[in-house]
């Protein structure tokens, strides 16, 4: 069944940064450093976004090799510890997030385009199903 146009959801726009020397910026970092900010430990940052700590402090410690300068700052071990975002840190998220505005600003037309292009019918699965058959065919010729 058709949705009126204005009922339908838009088409949405994910920035991930390829940063030149081999490290990456993408929303899931962004998402670690505003909730490290928030909660000013890892572990609960950990908790908050559901990854497990393995995770988390891998990413923190790829976010802070991949710059110059620490993103963040932790205190393992010391009474009170935790980590803190540095404002370098707090800047790569103002940066990020302007990238995105941006992006988003000068893709509304097109997005606009392809989602009134879409077929409402289409349902993830069959085309999951399809793209597994084509991967099998492949690996099996």
């Amino acid at each position: 069944m058709d949705q009126p146009v204005n009922q339908r959801e838009k088409a949405r726009l994910h920035v991930s940064l390829a940063l030149p020397n081999g490290g990456r910026l993408d929303e899931e970092d962004i998402a670690l450093i505003e909730t490290v900010q928030r909660c000013r430990s890892i572990l609960g940052a950990s908790k908050l976004m559901g990854i497990s700590y393995r995770k988390t402090w891998l990413m923190t410690d790829a976010l802070n090799r991949t710059f110059e300068t620490r993103v963040f700052d932790t205190f393992p071990g010391r009474r009170g510890g935790g980590a803190e975002v540095t404002p370098f840190g707090e800047r790569i998220v103002a940066v990020f997030r302007s990238v995105e505005r941006r992006s988003a600003r000068a893709a509304a037309a097109t997005l606009e385009e392809l989602t009134s292009s879409l077929d409402w019918a289409f349902e993830t699965g069959t085309s999951s199903a399809a793209l597994e058959e084509t991967q099998d065919s492949r690996s099996s010729a």
